[in-house]
């Protein structure tokens, strides 16, 4: 089982925000095209970035929590992590947003 908990607690990351999609509509699967414009970039940066930290030995991973799988010199949980976090960020920003628009509109209704 330790081999799975880095893409175990990627799965968690996902699974907790995946309610805001809905219940904040925070509408960023909805809107794919621009999650892959908003992904392609910092996907390409860190993933540049961290195979030149592995390939000059600045970091490395301990295969006792990853696959084992690899892409180049990249385990597979790393290039999940680049592409999982930033979505989890998207749907937390965009539910933080409609919920702020929610409190000025009964803010102003209020005070109307």
């Amino acid at each position: 089982m330790d081999r799975y908990q880095y893409l175990l607690l990627m799965a968690g990351c996902v699974l907790i925000t995946l309610p805001l999609e809905f219940l904040f509509k925070a509408r960023v699967y909805r809107r794919w095209r621009l999650l892959l414009l908003s992904l392609l970039p910092v996907v390409a940066l860190f993933s540049l970035w961290d195979l030149l930290g592995i390939v000059r030995d600045h970091w490395t991973y301990n295969p006792r929590f990853i696959t084992g799988i690899h892409l180049g010199p990249m385990p597979l949980e790393e290039l999940v992590f680049f592409l999982v976090i930033p979505v989890c960020g998207l749907l937390t920003y965009e539910a933080v947003g409609t919920v702020l628009t929610w409190l000025r509109g009964r803010r102003e209704a209020e005070h109307g």
